[in-house]
């Protein structure tokens, strides 16, 4: 869930602590958004859709709206992409780049899907979904040339804050000294087990990038020769084959260990790296092996999510998580400049449907909505074989579902929930006003359907809010008191506005909220 929220600091961090650039971990861990573009089918296609307005805001087109929808209609285009998140507007780009024909159709008024900005209150710019980036591909970055289009990185030092109860706190981020000298004041053999701990994740990093960066084998039925046939085993066998290479160079202690990261339990990971007693340090690890799910530390494969946020990097700095100046929504601006740029035509407003409308002629059509909206919903009845129709009908969206998580098995949003907390506006100065900060809570556990009220209801919403804002007054006393305003997003939320089926950012429930706090003390 995702609460934005307007607050009153009030002496809420520990004497001599100011509030970090990187993220707070109350209970609770962080997530970061990825997002699929889950379709594209060929053949002859017709688009139909409704109501259709030029793209605002990017400055780049200069049509009027009723010039933009007769653009879209009487042209022929190569490709359509259903949807203007990032991914789709990263594919339109590169498709445009290479001198095809692209049109983008957004549902809503803005782009960027659930990499998105949007002024809710005035004067603060919420990240609504999304809230911290690094793993947008340095290839993307690059050869789309996206700090040209405006998308400028805020780097967070400290990169988290985790406060405990008893007044101490663990304060970690990329300089090793001082994550040396935290980590020392709980464990002293965590303190010198935690670089080695790095280094190793970060050479399954390296392993990964081949993966990452390369386009995965295809299971193809249409092979229509032997020597086709032959041809594509063979490239399937040159792509494993340089992927085995890498897995043997690791040698066989870390090869072990890395198969042993895939399928184990987060918990065991890190206990096999960490004293029993070091829980604050491994609450604060674990929690990015949990974010984006409602799966536990314990639960068989969580440690793959251990590696999977360190991933990433921020203008070439490994691991590093960053804001973004403008919001999220600025990396899906930019990104639609790029496209905008090498020829593509993108449209807001302009609502997909199956229904008698304008129509818009396509080669292909590619789907920045998840499997469930592009198949069951966007494509017409009878055109997808009944065995397809059913795998997509079986994925299971509410995820798997440890103390925080148990309330929400039984249908529950936690009473004590996990909690991430960023504080964007102290390194981006362009989304409050002077004096006052913009704060992102994400938060598990929250189920879709709750068996103890409904989302829709205005008062079982504000009773979970203020249940999570009274959780923080124990870490931060005064910070209910110094909210302003806020937003919510619940699992019901995420599907209605941004079409996230079921659900939550990472396609897989938990909620946002964004508060808008005023600044007096203890905030720097």
């Amino acid at each position: 869930m995702n609460i934005v929220v307007g607050i009153t600091t009030k002496c809420w961090f520990p004497d001599g602590i100011q509030p970090l650039s990187g993220r707070v971990v109350g209970t609770g861990s962080g997530t970061r958004y990825t997002d699929t573009c889950s379709a594209m089918w060929k053949k002859r296609a017709t688009v139909s859709l409704v109501h259709a307005s030029r793209l605002s805001g990017l400055n780049i087109h200069t049509d009027a709206k009723l010039q933009g929808t007769r653009t879209l209609t009487e042209r022929k285009w190569d490709a359509v992409v259903v949807g203007a998140g990032h991914n789709g507007l990263t594919a339109a780009a590169y498709l445009a780049k290479a001198g095809l024909k692209v049109a983008v159709l957004e549902r809503r008024h803005v782009i960027g899907g659930a990499a998105v900005t949007e002024e809710l209150i005035p004067g603060f710019k919420f990240s609504r979904c999304s809230y911290l980036q690094s793993l947008l591909r340095p290839c993307i970055v690059r050869e789309l040339e996206l700090s040209r289009h405006g998308l400028k990185l805020l780097k967070r030092n400290p990169s988290s804050f985790t406060p405990c109860l008893d007044g101490r706190y663990l304060l970690l981020g990329p300089d090793e000294a001082l994550n040396y000298s935290e980590i020392s004041k709980f464990s002293r053999r965590d303190a010198i087990a935690y670089p080695r701990y790095e280094e190793q994740l970060q050479n399954f990093v390296r392993l990964m990038e081949h993966l990452l960066d390369s386009t995965p084998p295809e299971l193809r039925r249409d092979v229509p020769t032997f020597v086709d046939h032959m041809t594509d085993k063979l490239k399937k066998s040159l792509f494993w084959c340089h992927f085995l290479k890498k897995v043997f160079k690791l040698g066989y202690g870390d090869a072990v260990d890395f198969v042993n990261l895939l399928v184990s339990p987060a918990s065991r990971v890190l206990n096999n790296w960490f004293e029993v007693t070091g829980d604050v340090l491994k609450a604060t690890l674990a929690t990015d092996a949990v974010i984006g799910s409602m799966s536990s530390v314990c639960t068989p494969g969580s440690g793959y999510v251990l590696l999977h946020h360190v991933m990433g990097e921020s203008d070439g700095d490994r691991g590093v998580w960053s804001y973004v100046e403008g919001g999220m929504g600025s990396i899906s601006m930019a990104i639609g400049r790029a496209a905008c740029e090498a020829g593509a035509h993108i449209v807001t407003n302009a609502e997909v449907i199956l229904a008698d409308g304008s129509h818009v002629h396509t080669s292909s059509v590619l789907s920045n909505a998840t499997p469930h909206v592009t198949f069951m919903k966007l494509v017409p009845e009878g055109i997808l074989p009944e065995e397809f129709l059913h795998g997509i009908n079986s994925i299971d969206y509410s995820s798997d579902i440890d103390r925080a998580h148990r309330d929400a098995l039984n249908g529950l949003p936690s009473q004590r929930p996990l909690i991430e907390m960023t504080i964007p506006s102290v390194l981006d100065k362009t989304i409050s006003p002077p004096g006052k900060h913009v704060v992102n809570l994400f938060i598990q556990y929250t189920p879709y359907k709750p068996t103890d009220g409904c989302w829709q209801d205005l008062s079982f919403r504000d009773s979970f809010a203020q249940r999570c804002f009274s959780l923080i007054d124990e870490y931060a006393p005064g910070f209910s008191s110094s909210i302003i305003g806020y937003d919510m997003l619940a699992p019901p939320d995420l599907e209605k506005q941004f079409y996230l089926t079921g659900l939550t950012i990472d396609h897989l429930c938990e909620g946002f909220i964004c508060v808008e706090v005023e600044h007096t003390q203890g905030v720097g």
